[in-house]
């Protein structure tokens, strides 16, 4: 029997989702893109998660991309509806209220990199490569690379990387922004779920609307500005707030009530 293409985990408030496909480096093919695509939607409809951490099964590869030997199969429709279902999947992934942890285990390639770049914060271990080589497969990025990297890293450093197509390791990642974190591998899980549980232990409704405003960002500077403001003012009428302001004067620790 085929092991199942993710695995999905639960700490408290705090969900794993770990790509479970070693023997092929993680690739994503249709069924893990679909099984993502389940899990997000759980994440969704719990109402109790607070964050998730992503991250790839053994010590190679949190995933390196496409499946290029299914993908040698495909017809030019068939390649369409593939770029098509890993946009949707990640933009599910992306528009979670939560904050996503990717935390790249070791190369992050193509689809394997589109994939963290949609999640909010980034951590490798030291070990890591990073790149978007399908210019040497006669191809360009199909799942938001050309889109996400831009917005994160700038035009230039994103076309260097895609005209290149070749890896940067993970202290270069680390350098020009691509990546938050660069850790020990033998801490990279340790790091990541402390991350997650920190993320998780902030004001739910202070959280959600935090990811939305610098979401929001990519509207455009009168837009995003606009939103902040709405969402401060959502924030201020919470009960939340009023335990955040307490907690603080008083020197002790909040008590979030999501609400």
């Amino acid at each position: 029997m085929a092991a199942e293409p993710l695995l999905v985990e639960r700490a408290g408030a705090v969900v794993t989702l770990t790509l479970n496909r070693p023997e092929a480096r993680n690739a994503l093919d249709t069924e893990t893109l679909r099984a993502l695509a389940r899990a997000v939607r759980d994440v969704r409809r719990a109402g109790d998660v607070r964050s998730v951490v992503l991250t790839g099964a053994g010590d190679k590869a949190f995933s390196a991309g496409a499946d290029v030997g299914a993908m040698a199969a495909m017809t030019a429709a068939e390649g369409h509806a593939y770029s098509r279902l890993g946009h949707e999947v990640f933009a599910r992934l992306e528009e979670l209220d939560v904050p996503v942890v990717a935390a790249l285990n070791g190369v992050a390639l193509g689809g394997g990199l589109e994939l963290a770049l949609a999640c909010d914060l980034i951590v490798a271990s030291e070990r890591a490569r990073l790149g978007q080589p399908e210019i040497n497969l006669g191809l360009i990025p199909g799942f938001g690379g050309t889109q996400r990297l831009a917005l994160r890293i700038g035009l230039a450093r994103t076309r260097e990387l895609v005209y290149l197509g070749h890896m940067i390791p993970a202290e270069e990642s680390y350098r020009i922004g691509l990546v938050n974190r660069v850790v020990p591998a033998d801490r990279l899980r340790a790091e990541a779920a402390e991350l997650g549980a920190t993320l998780a232990a902030k004001a739910p409704v202070a959280m959600r609307q935090a990811k939305r405003a610098t979401a929001f960002s990519a509207a455009g500077l009168a837009a995003g500005c606009r939103y902040e403001i709405e969402a401060f003012g959502l924030t201020f009428a919470t009960e939340d707030r009023s335990e955040g302001l307490n907690a603080f004067r008083e020197k002790r620790a909040p008590v979030w009530k999501g609400r």
